[in-house]
C-alpha cells in the first residue's frame, strides 16, 4: 500500500515575496513527497465599500476573477519550472476565521508562512503568525524570503536547542549528505549535554552561553556555515525557554526555520 503524501499548506498575503515562499515550499515538498495547497484570504472591506447589494455582488465577482488570476500568475511559473502541482484556493471573509476553517478542512502536516526581513511575520497583519502557532500544533515552516530554499538542491541543515525529531524531519535530514550543525544555548558552555537526535548523521555542535547577544551570535554562525534550514523546538528546551524568546529567534535567525513540536 502506497504511503499517503504529506500535506503542505502555504498561507500567503500575496505580497512581493510570495514567489520565494512558494519556491521554499516546493523544495520541501520534493524532499518529503508532499502535496501543496496555497491559501489566501481577502478582507471583505478590501473588496466592497459602501455600495448597493447589486454593486457589492458585482465587486465581489470582479475581485474573485482578479484574485484567481493573480494567484495563478504566481503559482503557474513555479509549478511548471519544477514540475509539481500546486492547488490553490482563496476566500473573502474574516482572516482568522477563514484560516482556522482552512486548517480544519485540509489538516496539513506542515504550514508554511513567509517572513519579511527584520520583522515578525506579518501575514495579513492582525498577529496572524501567533494565531497560526496557537491553532496548528504540528510543524510550521517560516520561510526566509532573502535566503529561500532552492528546489532540487541539497540543503545545509542546522538544529537549534535539540529540536525534536519525527518521521517528517527524518526525511528532510536523510535528503542531505552534509553534516548537521547543532546550535545550543546553555548557561555555561561546559554545561552542554547534547542529545543526539540523529544517530546516523554526523553532527558538528556549537554551544553559546546565554546572554543579551546570544541570538545575534548564533545568526552570525548560521551565515558562516551557510545554513539555509534550521530546526527549532517550539517548546522549552535545555532550561532555556524558547517561547519567551520566540520573536527574537524568528526575527534574527536569517534562514528558513522549521518549528518542531
Amino acid at each position: 500500500m502506497k504511503n499517503k503524501n504529506y500535506k503542505i499548506l502555504v498561507l500567503s498575503d500575496l505580497n512581493e515575496t510570495t514567489s520565494k515562499t512558494l519556491k521554499s515550499s516546493v523544495s520541501l515538498a520534493k524532499i518529503v513527497k508532499a502535496d501543496i495547497n496555497f491559501f489566501y484570504v481577502k478582507k471583505p472591506t478590501e473588496v466592497v465599500e459602501k455600495e448597493s447589494q447589486l454593486g457589492a455582488k458585482r465587486a465581489i465577482n470582479k475581485a474573485y476573477v482578479v484574485t484567481d488570476k493573480k494567484i495563478k500568475s504566481l503559482i503557474d511559473p513555479i509549478s511548471e519550472a519544477y514540475n509539481i502541482a500546486i492547488k490553490h484556493s482563496f476566500s473573502f471573509g474574516n482572516v482568522k476565521n477563514e484560516i482556522e476553517k482552512c486548517i480544519e478542512d485540509t489538516k496539513p502536516d506542515i504550514i508554511v508562512l513567509g517572513k519579511r526581513k527584520s520583522k515578525i511575520i506579518n501575514f495579513i497583519g492582525d498577529n496572524i503568525t501567533q494565531f497560526v502557532l496557537k491553532k496548528h500544533k504540528g510543524t510550521i515552516m517560516i520561510a526566509d524570503t532573502e535566503n529561500e530554499l532552492e528546489p532540487n538542491k541539497e540543503l545545509s541543515l542546522g538544529v537549534f536547542n535539540n529540536a525534536k525529531s519525527s518521521n517528517f524531519i527524518e526525511n528532510i535530514v536523510d535528503a542531505t549528505q552534509k553534516p548537521l550543525k547543532s546550535f545550543n544555548i546553555v548557561e555555561k558552555t561546559k554545561d552542554l549535554q547534547e542529545e543526539n537526535l540523529f544517530l546516523d548523521k554526523k553532527t558538528i555542535a556549537y554551544a553559546f552561553e546565554n546572554g543579551n547577544n546570544v541570538i545575534k551570535n548564533i545568526s552570525n554562525y548560521l551565515s558562516i556555515n551557510k545554513i539555509n534550514l534550521l530546526f527549532v523546538n517550539r517548546e522549552k528546551s535545555n532550561s532555556i525557554s524558547i517561547q519567551s524568546n520566540f520573536k527574537n529567534v524568528i526575527n534574527n535567525l536569517n534562514c528558513s526555520l522549521i518549528l518542531t513540536t
